[in-house]
């Protein structure tokens, strides 16, 4: 018999906006696909709730706050029933969360997500009571209720189960009404605010000029490398719902930071466009071990009081290849850097650590983040 244990590891490299004969002339982004406007914006919602009805998959006795929650329950429909006297499991206790969207008003269905925080095995067939939706300042802003549906399965008995996708979590589509409506009213907003997504002095001074060329007026300056003001007054639109509809469509040009990020647990490496190298050689050379155990049977002399054995037999094998070279001349691009890494037929690994000796060199001219 043998055993042999071998490590390998695979990178994936992908290049954005690097040169190649199938490529598309990019198209420039607009504002909405690059800013956010200030105070509108989606609110998280957070309930505590029962899921009942489910078919003996819910939590089990250890699980006391989800009995606790029933009696409590069945206490204030009038049924007195101890905690410690209940005991089924076709209950389970829930989070419900969901999003309150912007401009949301009182009788508009929302979604949401019903998770499981107690031992239930599943939420298949089940229903949530309703359950109060509250928000980060403790005020109930929707009601949630109805049938939960869950995109899984978990079925048989212990030692002996099959399980599907994630059965604990589920989704009610339109679960939830909305009781208090989020009002944002843009007549009484002097300023408008545009927010970058990710901040660039270029990029907020490109989109303030692209705004008042556009009205003709200047009405926007960039406060910082984030933050764009439009003054709303002085536009020249008496609508803010029109003035913002013609902002936001607007093309600007995104300036972006060179970058290159290294996840080392997928094997992925994402280099941006703008990424240069200084001169720059490299040398590379690879050790590969190799241990294999060859079990023998050692048989005792005839006549012997000895026993028979299995002894193994380790033998460790090592190899090591001729450094591999290569070398980047000054103004060297994110493909040229690639080819060279391919050519010496670089892993994940090395491809990581060769980054980071790049970038201790000097050579790196871009800001290197290793997830």
């Amino acid at each position: 018999m043998s055993r042999v244990t071998s490590f390998a590891a695979t990178a994936l490299l992908v290049l954005l906006g690097a040169n190649s004969s199938l490529a598309v002339a990019p198209s420039r982004p607009r504002v909405k696909d690059v800013a956010t406007i200030e105070g509108i914006r989606p609110n998280p919602l957070i309930g505590y709730g029962l899921v009942v009805g489910l078919n003996g998959t819910g939590d089990r006795r250890q699980t006391v706050f989800s009995t606790q929650t029933l009696a409590n329950m069945l206490q204030r429909l009038g049924v007195q029933v101890p905690a410690t006297a209940i005991r089924v499991n076709n209950v389970a206790a829930v989070f419900v969360t969901a999003t309150l969207p912007p401009f949301s008003s009182s009788g508009m269905q929302i979604d949401v997500t019903v998770s499981s925080m107690g031992d239930a095995k599943s939420l298949d067939g089940g229903l949530l009571l309703l359950t109060p939706l509250y928000a980060a300042n403790g005020e109930t802003y929707a009601a949630a209720q109805g049938p939960v549906a869950v995109g899984g399965y978990s079925a048989g008995v212990p030692g002996n189960s099959k399980t599907l996708n994630h059965p604990t979590v589920g989704r009610i589509p339109g679960g939830a009404i909305v009781e208090k409506g989020l009002v944002v009213n843009l007549r009484t907003m002097p300023t408008i605010s545009f927010l970058l997504r990710d901040p660039d002095f270029s990029t907020a001074h490109d989109l303030a000029a692209a705004v008042n060329r556009e009205l003709n007026r200047n009405v926007a300056r960039a406060i910082d490398s984030r933050r764009v003001e439009v003054t709303v007054a002085d536009a020249g639109i008496a609508d803010t719902t029109e003035l913002l509809a013609r902002i936001q469509e607007l093309p600007i040009e995104v300036h972006t930071t060179a970058k290159v990020v290294v996840n080392e647990r997928t094997g992925t490496v994402v280099l941006g466009r703008d990424v240069r190298l200084s001169p720059v050689s490299i040398l590379h050379g690879s050790l590969e071990i190799e241990v294999s155990t060859q079990y023998q049977v050692s048989q005792p002399a005839p006549l012997s009081t000895g026993q028979t054995q299995v002894v193994p037999d380790t033998q460790v094998r090592t190899q090591e290849q001729s450094t591999r070279r290569i070398e980047l001349a000054e103004g060297a691009t994110v493909e040229d850097l690639v080819r060279g890494l391919q050519a010496i037929g670089a892993t994940a690994r090395d491809v990581v650590a060769i980054l980071q000796a790049i970038q201790a060199a000097g050579a790196l001219n871009a800001e290197l983040e290793v997830m």
